[in-house]
């Protein structure tokens, strides 16, 4: 190694030093600790004891542990491909040269900047049992919706407003992707007679693919921590219709006060989304065109 390659080696590491001491002190560190916690019995004003795997045993055969997995489950694999369809679609018509379309991409970006907190707070008004939604149906003759308050309806409802609060923000990055696409392609393709379809389906989503695997992936573990709209809107409810495992890790450990299950739910939703992301990095070498 050259001398000049010594000093931008070490002048690299100055750089990236700051972030990763940040990184290990509040990700990695506490990781850790936690996995410690999730092997012992902790009540948060006792000392913890050490049982070891026991919590991950009571696991299995807590009911409502599995409710709140499939329940999260639910959530993620339905609004994930919801999601990167609408957004990709979006994308594709704003890139578009019409009229206002930057007007129009605003306008689908705003809820990105509003507070979760505040849109499940904007969103009660209109789908609870005489809200806003139901008072125009019954106003065209049709019969209300339990939006929020049937365990058939609770998470369809979430998952709506939950691909409305955040289509713009993965909008805006299909739009860099297909930005980034070279004019040339359709201009060869629409000489050769390609339609629109055909040019979306043999241009834009191969060359655009490399965008949606990191839509999918980050999509997927943003999903996976799903807490504070549904804890605003239906705090779990119907009948736990909507009750995640982000949110049973904090009835466990901080209204139950057992930390020690609350760390080992924890874990396993670590272990969940490493998992499906190393699988899916698998994957991508089918259908990813880099």
């Amino acid at each position: 190694m050259t001398r000049q390659a010594r000093i931008e080696f070490f002048a690299a590491i100055l750089f990236l030093l700051p972030n990763f001491i940040g990184f290990a002190m509040f990700l990695i560190g506490p990781a850790i600790g936690s996995f410690f916690i999730a092997l012992s019995e902790w009540r948060l004003l006792d000392e913890p004891t050490f049982v070891g795997l026991q919590n991950f045993r009571d696991l299995l055969g807590d009911s409502r542990f599995w409710t709140t997995l499939r329940n999260t489950a639910y959530f993620v694999f339905v609004r994930v491909p919801a999601n990167t369809v609408i957004s990709l679609l979006l994308a594709v018509f704003l890139n578009q040269k019409i009229k206002g379309r930057n007007v129009y991409r605003g306008i689908i970006f705003l809820p990105v900047v509003i507070s979760i907190v505040a849109v499940a707070v904007m969103w009660r008004p209109l789908v609870e049992s005489r809200g806003l939604l139901n008072y125009t149906l019954a106003a065209v003759g049709l019969s209300p919706i339990p939006w929020i308050t049937s365990t058939r309806y609770a998470m369809p409802t979430i998952i709506m407003i939950a691909v409305w609060k955040d289509i713009g923000y993965f909008m805006v990055i299909f739009l860099a992707g297909l930005q980034a696409i070279p004019s040339m392609y359709y201009e060869s393709a629409r000489i050769d007679g390609a339609s629109a379809v055909q040019q979306f389906r043999h241009i834009t989503l191969p060359l655009v693919s490399p965008t949606t695997f990191f839509v999918v992936v980050v999509m997927m573990i943003f999903s996976f921590q799903i807490f504070d709209l549904t804890t605003v809107l239906t705090g779990g409810g119907p009948r736990n219709a909507t009750n995640t495992l982000v949110m049973y890790i904090y009835q466990s450990g901080f209204q139950n006060f057992r930390m020690g299950y609350g760390s080992a739910i924890a874990f396993v939703l670590f272990l969940i989304v490493f998992s499906l992301t190393v699988v899916q990095k698998q994957l991508s070498s089918r259908w990813v065109h880099y």
